[in-house]
């Protein structure tokens, strides 16, 4: 009752009584922030997490005082390509978690370390690493297999009743292991090469999830399973679209968590 009178209120007591009742008040309007975790696939689009993507989560994540630890599987690489070229470097071989941690600045940990109780919500951002190394999509499509620790963690969180955001292709993922999952990875016709992965949607709906077209600077909110989703790069667009697309993802998971 005295805290909810005003931080000037707050000041006057503690200087009156530090230590006392009213630092109790005080101190118990504080909230902590909400620990979300994200899981990354490796450093490069064509092989791993998809940088851009990876540091627009992180931003807005910062900007909504959020708490963050980042996690990958401790796993080989499906394989390695050479981003000048496109093309596969054959005589590679990359760890996802080594690789990851690029990214995370060394601060990262194995996938298998990553629980419900130490964190409100998941992120996971595109790239083909989330379809190459977090599942077989890329090569099995509506066939393809989730990773243990991955499928693992999306029923944790799911079960736990907390938020899961996913963003470009990473969507799969819980259109596979959430059935009926409602997702979106943007519209569902190319359009001219706008949306050149637009052929993704069809195959969610094999996976047994839900696809709703959405814009790139919109989010996808499945309010009963928790999920948020964004298209991202699956368009072929100016980059500020996806970091706002990317915003309205983290903005939605963040409000879920109710902190």
């Amino acid at each position: 009752m005295l805290a909810s009178r005003g931080p000037a209120l707050c000041t006057a007591l503690r200087r009156a009584a530090p230590g006392g009742l009213a630092s109790f008040h005080c101190s118990a309007r504080r909230h902590r922030p909400a620990r979300v975790a994200v899981v990354l696939s490796g450093c490069g689009v064509y092989d791993g997490t998809e940088i851009h993507e990876a540091s627009a989560i992180l931003v807005h994540l910062s900007r909504g005082g959020a708490e963050v630890q980042m996690y990958a599987p401790d796993v080989p690489q499906m394989h390695v390509i050479d981003h000048s070229k496109g093309q596969p470097a054959e005589a590679e071989s990359r760890n996802v978690l080594v690789e990851s941690a690029r990214i995370a600045r060394g601060k990262i940990a194995s996938l298998a370390k990553l629980t419900t109780a130490d964190h409100d919500a998941v992120i996971f951002p595109g790239g083909f690493g989330a379809a190459k190394n977090l599942s077989t999509f890329a090569v099995d499509g509506k066939d393809c297999k989730v990773n243990r620790e991955v499928e693992r963690v999306l029923k944790d969180f799911h079960k736990a009743g907390k938020p899961i955001g996913l963003c470009c292709i990473s969507p799969v993922l819980a259109a596979k292991v959430l059935s009926g999952a409602e997702v979106t990875v943007g519209h569902e016709e190319e359009e001219g090469g706008k949306w050149p992965y637009a052929g993704t949607a069809g195959a969610i709906k094999e996976l047994g999830g839900k696809h709703c077209v959405k814009e790139v600077t919109e989010a996808h909110v499945d309010t009963k399973n928790k999920v948020v989703t964004t298209p991202a790069f699956m368009c072929e667009t100016q980059l500020h679209h996806i970091f706002d697309g990317i915003g309205a993802m983290v903005k939605n998971v963040l409000k879920l968590t109710g902190k």
